[in-house]
């Protein structure tokens, strides 16, 4: 009988088969072409900051880049005024149910000003609700305009994103070939240039597959923006229009309620100083 304890681990040169060799290889040569992309796209950036490199322009896509930019911009700064305009009124119609509340209870507590306490008590109430109501169309409005910053134009800012690599990939390519054809042709330099026409070949075609997508998708964008701001926009004014209205309304009918239960001017029975001194 042979005795099975634990196996010594093998010691000397270790057999490497085809199979296993493949994938450190692709590996290398992944790393190999992205440190080359990423040393001429640097390069390419450099140059073009410091006035040297050329850059290919596509002035109207870009003017729609730009204006898409300013647009989300500003469309973030009137989405943080309404926010903070919602928060402000939220903090007022806390502030009316508050004085609502006092007002009633003196209107409990001062019989002489029952009714005057009460108008302002029952006023302050209705403006509290109403603001409420003004609050939650505010945040409604709020909400719809962050989910088409920061979704639907966010969405499209990757693509821009896309593009504009794509853009100083082929130009660094572009630039690249261009230094090759000014340079002497021999049997040494002829597959350099071979090579790099293939890839120059490669970068255009990726460059003008990602411009389309993008004037595309800045297209689609501009349709679908319209359509969702005409809502909000129109949500947004009747929501104020309707808060004010019903506010003036209330207002002149608890005036003319008011009306008539105050007393009527001269009716009013005499001061504890007019009593004391009229004569016996």
């Amino acid at each position: 009988l042979y005795h099975l304890g634990p196996r010594k681990p093998t010691t000397g040169p270790v057999v490497v088969t085809g199979n296993q060799k493949m994938p450190a290889i692709e590996k290398l040569d992944q790393v190999r072409k992205w440190s080359i992309t990423t040393y001429k796209c640097t390069k390419q950036v450099l140059s073009e900051k410091m006035g040297r490199g050329s850059r290919t322009v596509d002035p109207e896509l870009e003017a729609r880049i730009d204006i898409l930019r300013d647009d989300r911009r500003r469309y973030d700064h009137v989405t943080c005024l309404a926010q903070t305009l919602a928060t402000q009124l939220a903090q007022v119609t806390q502030t009316q149910r508050t004085l609502g509340d006092a007002f009633t209870e003196l209107s409990l507590k001062t019989p002489p000003l029952h009714v005057e306490f009460g108008l302002n008590g029952d006023t302050q109430r209705f403006l509290s609700k109403s603001g409420e109501v003004m609050v939650s169309a505010m945040n409604s409005f709020t909400s719809d305009m962050n989910t088409l910053i920061n979704k639907t134009i966010e969405d499209t800012m990757v693509n821009v994103k896309h593009y504009e690599t794509a853009r100083i990939e082929y130009d660094a390519y572009r630039c690249d070939l261009e230094d090759l054809n000014l340079g002497p042709r021999d049997t040494a330099t002829l597959p350099k240039l071979e090579q790099a026409q293939r890839t120059f070949q490669n970068q255009r075609e990726k460059y003008e597959k990602s411009r389309n997508d993008l004037s595309v998708k800045l297209k689609l964008l501009e349709e679908n923006k319209v359509k969702v701001l005409q809502h909000q926009l129109v949500l947004f004014h009747g929501a104020v229009a309707s808060n004010s209205t019903s506010n003036h309304q209330h207002l002149e009918l608890s005036l003319q309620q008011a009306s008539t239960k105050l007393p009527m001017p001269g009716t009013e029975p005499p001061s504890w100083l007019e009593e004391s001194s009229s004569p016996q």
